[in-house]
């Protein structure tokens, strides 16, 4: 049986069948040149060469739908930004490379930063950001898609569905989310199987029906990092800065758009990139730390929404929490079982644990401090500060690609 079941809040759309990759390319070439699209790849110059950035140039080349191709490159020196340059010059599609270290986007950072908006850190959420911002000064980009630069099973079709939704007229959705399978010879996606699912249900036992949380919980992958939005969303989300940029974009799209314009879509059968450690004594690097900064997204998302977290709230949260992730486990392990596949019930038990720890870190820093570091401005903040703003941009990246 096909999977077309519909979960939630929000329209999914599977894998049914045999898909039609061509007919969805050729309907998006034809749309596109009344819809323009922009294509954003975050990159780390440490990809640069790598064997999965190589494959997903290599299949970025046949893609005849993207206006242009836009890469925003994390920290690097002179030298690393002229050689990635060269590397991303065989792309046949207009491609603009954004040097975020640079001179020239360091004086636009400053520039913002004077108007006393906030830019966050160095990091995939703000280098996103800025290339949002230089999509948004030509005026005339219809979407923006996104996807990471590490997806070592990369394949056209993955771009395409997930732009599908999003540029045909007849579906015309504001958000699209991607999501997909990560299986190998085990399961992986433990910091969305392990921490965000039941920490999202654990908070509906606690507080009852609340939309944002059933919105959450709709999605398959909430933490997939493929998306594809209308570019007035890319205007006027704010987004943080850390490892909560999945679900603080999630938050950003339910506040400013209609539940009925999100979708989400099965991009690939299986896929797979880089792995994080769990590093379960350090909670300053890997999923540890990813735990406490999504934990810490959503507990001041929902208080944004009038959420009160009494006295004893977040012990009752972790004790809710910890009984509803063994519940999960168990599924998983019998799942894994009936699938032949391989699972380390020690290894599942201790990234529970991890988690745990990371939750409650994550309620000791909002009882004392609500707000935290501010999210990064919306472009259409920075606009309205900064007039000009977008132009100086533009100039600089051009300069910078000449």
């Amino acid at each position: 049986m096909s999977d077309f079941f519909q979960t939630g809040v929000v329209a999914t759309f599977h894998r049914l069948g045999k898909p039609n990759h061509s007919k969805l390319e050729e309907e998006l070439k034809w749309y596109a040149h009344e819809r323009p699209i922009a294509l954003v790849l975050p990159s780390l110059y440490s990809e640069i060469e790598s064997e999965a950035l190589k494959g997903i140039i290599r299949e970025l080349k046949e893609v005849e739908y993207i206006r242009e191709i836009v890469v925003t490159l994390g920290p690097a020196t002179k030298k690393e930004f002229k050689y990635a340059k060269k590397f991303f010059s065989g792309l046949p599609q207009k491609t603009r490379i954004i040097w975020n270290t640079g001179p020239k986007i360091t004086e636009i950072y400053k520039a913002i930063e004077s108007a006393e908006l906030p830019t966050g850190e160095q990091g995939k959420g703000r280098s996103a950001w800025m290339a949002y911002g230089y999509v948004l000064s030509y005026q005339d980009f219809h979407a923006i898609a996104l996807h990471d630069c590490d997806i070592l099973t990369y394949s056209r079709d993955m771009l395409s569905r997930l732009c599908y939704p999003v540029v045909m007229p007849n579906l015309d959705y504001d958000f699209c989310k991607g999501f997909y399978s990560r299986v190998t010879n085990k399961m992986h996606g433990r910091i969305t199987r392990l921490l965000v699912t039941p920490l999202i249900r654990a908070l509906q036992k606690i507080l009852g029906y609340h939309p944002l949380l059933v919105f959450f919980d709709s999605f398959r992958y909430s933490l997939a990092g493929e998306f594809a939005m209308d570019v007035d969303l890319a205007r006027v989300n704010r987004i943080p800065g850390d490892w909560g940029l999945e679900v603080g974009v999630l938050a950003e799209v339910y506040k400013n758009t209609s539940i009925r314009r999100v979708c989400q879509v099965e991009i690939s059968e299986n896929y797979e990139h880089k792995h994080q450690e769990l590093s379960p004594e350090d909670a300053s690097k890997g999923l540890y730390k990813m735990c406490v900064d999504i934990c810490k997204s959503i507990f001041r998302t929902l208080a944004s929404e009038g959420i009160v977290f009494p006295e004893g709230f977040f012990k009752t949260l972790v004790a809710t929490y910890v009984s509803t992730a063994h519940d999960l486990l168990k599924r998983y392990e019998d799942d894994a079982s009936i699938n032949g596949l391989f699972f380390d019930r020690h290894d599942e038990s201790l990234a529970v644990e991890t988690f745990t720890n990371g939750i409650k870190k994550a309620a000791e820093i909002i009882s004392g401090d609500p707000l935290g570091v501010p999210l990064i401005s919306s472009w259409d903040r920075v606009i309205s500060a900064i007039p000009d703003i977008l132009e100086r941009l533009k100039k600089a990246v051009e300069e910078d690609n000449k």
